[in-house]
């Protein structure tokens, strides 16, 4: 019988801090898209008696993502030197965090397939980014600008059991890190990279097996990918009767599969000791208490309030919380319209027309040209009669593409609806008089033969007649002709 096999899986995330200057010099720390090697300093750049200075508003942020992650928050933390020598780290060894982080023991809850699942957080803790590598024909250039920015590490423990769950904790996770405001979490930009372990174990088992790290993976797709390929290799590989190595692997999107890379290092290769030039971080309670109180509401509230709020289905709630300023322009339009349309309509709105033109044309949430108070205007208009649903739907997509509002648009266009039941009625007979053969269908037991009439006076309105109007005076209309 073939023996079932489990993944166990542990994540390692960085995320760069958004913060004005480095974690230990005042190099602006904008990196991205700078030309190389222009955000540099003797202190970054680890030039014999440069000293670094702890830059106060990165603490602040993990200490910050740290009470988001349910993490204990240490009251001391020592800063270490992290031995090891790569071209992208100019001093030789990194300053980071290792036995006294400064978060430990907390969690973050996922959810997959509808069950909710707690994920052990063993630690978040300070250190460094390194330099960037580019490989050119043969060679090595190196970019020194991102080295020494502030980079936040999330450790999880290893209970994650598919590629599934690892992608649900990314997203969760930086989705929180966006709520707070900390980190962008774009991974295409590298302000978040994952590094995962790998093992698996018989179905059942306590033990752990063998763990393979994959090193530097930065997309979402990428992670879920190179889980599915690594976890299937390495059950095939049991069953073939061979060992597991411990060793780092790297990611080959052109060929679809993970790549040894180099023999796996253990702590004792980085030979840790406490970083001379820094002394140990204290946080004191109050300091902790304060940066509590600038908590923002996360997102699992958010949805729960929604749901409790606006009366939104989990699903609806839990797409609109993903991204704080999507649920921040909902909330506006909520308020902005009022009792004139409820929340279910602005949140079908939003996850149907919105997202539509947003995903059509690349669009993000900040970018929208249409405002709270438009967006309302528009909805007021299909609650009073005035546009029917369909038009309502172009005149936002004109909102959108140019920023005007609904009654300028509707004005200009001369899109309001026709509700007027004498010219309406007039439309009505005319229409069941040019076509008399589906008129006796209809009488004939054919009720659909109703949809194709109404679409009919809809075509000669050029869609701006009242659908309820429409529909009421076919009904009678034909009720009167037999």
């Amino acid at each position: 019988m073939t023996m079932d096999y489990e993944a166990v899986i542990g994540l390692e995330v960085h995320a760069q801090l958004l913060t004005a200057s480095k974690m230990f010099c005042g190099c602006d720390a904008d990196v991205f898209a700078a030309p190389p090697n222009t955000h540099v300093c003797p202190v970054c750049l680890g030039m014999p008696g440069s000293l670094p200075v702890i830059n106060r508003r990165a603490i602040e942020s993990t200490i910050m993502t740290g009470l988001a992650l349910n993490c204990q928050i240490a009251e001391a933390s020592v800063f270490v030197r992290k031995n090891y020598s790569y071209p992208d780290l100019p001093k030789g060894y990194q300053i980071s965090q290792y036995e006294l982080p400064l978060c430990h023991d907390g969690w973050l809850l996922i959810e997959v397939g509808g069950e909710r699942k707690r994920i052990g957080i063993r630690r978040a803790h300070q250190e460094e980014d390194t330099g960037k590598l580019t490989h050119v024909n043969g060679h090595s250039l190196v970019d020194y600008n991102r080295s020494g920015v502030p980079l936040l590490e999330i450790v999880s423990e290893p209970e994650l059991r598919s590629a599934d769950e690892a992608y649900a904790y990314l997203t969760k996770l930086r989705t929180i890190l966006r709520y707070l405001g900390v980190s962008t979490g774009d991974m295409e930009k590298g302000a978040m990279r994952c590094e995962p372990s790998i093992s698996v174990r018989p179905t059942g088992s306590t033990a752990f097996g063998t763990k393979v790290e994959i090193k530097n993976l930065n997309s979402f797709r990428v992670v879920k990918l190179a889980l599915e390929y690594e976890i299937a290799r390495q059950i095939e590989a049991l069953r073939r009767g061979e060992k597991i190595a411990q060793v780092t692997m790297g990611w080959d999107d052109a060929r679809g599969r993970t790549v040894v890379q180099r023999v796996k290092e253990g702590s004792e290769d980085y030979r840790y000791f406490p970083e001379p030039d820094l002394p140990p971080l204290e946080v004191s309670r109050e300091w902790v208490a304060e940066i509590a109180a600038r908590l923002p509401e996360l997102p699992d509230a958010r949805r729960d309030r929604f749901m409790a709020q606006h009366g939104l289905s989990a699903y609806d709630a839990s797409v609109l919380v993903a991204d704080r300023e999507v649920a921040d322009y909902f909330e506006s339009v909520v308020g902005a319209v009022g009792g004139k349309a409820d929340a279910k309509t602005v949140a079908n709105w939003f996850t149907g027309e919105l997202f539509r033109l947003m995903n059509e044309t690349g669009t993000t949430i900040g970018q929208v040209k249409v405002t709270a108070e438009a967006f309302a205007e528009l909805l007021e208009l299909v609650a009073g009669g005035t546009v029917n649903l369909n038009t309502a739907k172009m005149v936002f997509e004109e909102m959108f593409r140019t920023g005007q509002g609904a009654q300028e648009i509707v004005a200009a266009k001369g899109l309001a609806q026709v509700s007027d039941r004498e010219v309406l009625e007039k439309m009505v007979r005319a229409t069941l008089a040019a076509h008399p053969t589906e008129v006796a269908s209809y009488h004939g037991g054919k009720t659909t033969v109703l949809g194709w009439l109404m679409g009919q006076v809809m075509r000669e309105t050029k869609g701006k007649a009242n659908p309820g109007v429409v529909r009421a005076l076919l009904e009678e209309e034909l009720k009167r002709k037999p």
